[in-house]
């Protein structure tokens, strides 16, 4: 089964549209493209990638598309439209047309607004989306998981995918309200959740055991047949390296059966998102 990174970046300072990527992040406020991480996929033995949004731009969505179309690795590509422009359906339509695109994913967590995809005009971009058999990446922190089972109960086709664990409170050691909601939404929903983003919200010394209370509940209630493992490069790198959160997850998951563990590195992937083979994302 091939293993699959369901969650990575990449970008280009000189594009000028990641207003989140400042010089305070030093440590990534560089370029990173497809030749950084060719080593890394290499060494830890991962065939394929999932290349997803970090600018707010659909100029950004064409660049990924493009290197997709370059690098075979690039499985998929998880790109953003402004769900609230009127022009919204013929953007996704016409986006969905390149086979790389596998999903969407607005940049829920930077919205003040905690009800923001509940929005009666944003009905017609969320029908477009499924339409297009795109899946809907939900880049969510605890405070919205209560909008977003109420966005999947009217929304029960969506193929879904909550990126990063929606972001628990691991630096405070928090796990009440958010374990309630993942629940919920695991029980009520077929939403899959993305093991992946996990260390950047930890503390900078954090251990194996800081992860686990969090990593277990995940797979308790969504279990290992919906969670998708991320590198979440190379924001990882700021608490990791690529090297380090993969070995952590073989720790984390090493009560798993071997086919489990296969499932989580990467056949899951392909039913959380329309998996590109190399020869298909060429098309």
């Amino acid at each position: 089964m091939a293993r699959i990174d369901a969650h990575q970046h990449f970008w280009s300072l000189e594009r000028g549209d990641y207003g989140w990527l400042t010089p305070d992040k030093e440590p990534i406020y560089r370029d990173f493209l497809p030749a950084d991480l060719k080593p890394l996929l290499a060494a830890a033995g991962i065939d394929g990638t999932i290349l997803v949004q970090a600018a707010p731009t659909v100029a950004e969505t064409e660049f990924m598309l493009g290197l997709a179309y370059e690098e075979p690795f690039i499985r998929g590509v998880v790109g953003w439209v402004d769900f609230e422009d009127p022009s919204a359906p013929e953007d996704i339509a016409r986006l969905a047309k390149q086979s790389a695109l596998v999903g969407l994913r607005p940049m829920i967590q930077d919205i003040a607004d905690d009800n923001w995809m509940l929005r009666e005009e944003l009905v017609t971009a969320f029908d477009t989306l499924i339409a297009a058999d795109l899946t809907f990446d939900a880049l969510t922190l605890p405070r919205h998981l209560s909008a977003l089972r109420t966005l999947l109960a009217r929304h029960p086709n969506m193929r879904t995918v909550i990126d990063h664990g929606s972001k628990p409170m691991i630096r405070d050691g928090v796990l009440d309200g958010w374990d309630k909601d993942m629940a919920a939404l695991a029980s009520e929903t077929s939403a899959f959740c993305k093991l992946s983003g996990l260390v950047t919200e930890a503390r900078a010394d954090w251990t194996v055991d800081d992860l686990r209370p969090y990593v277990d509940h995940l797979l308790d209630t969504f279990g290992p047949d919906r969670l998708v493992w991320g590198s979440d490069w190379p924001v990882c790198t700021l608490a990791g390296s690529y090297g380090r959160w993969l070995d952590v997850t073989g720790k984390l998951l090493s009560g798993l059966t071997v086919d489990e563990t296969s499932a989580i590195l990467g056949g899951n992937a392909a039913r959380a998102y329309r998996m590109q083979t190399p020869e298909s994302a060429m098309a």
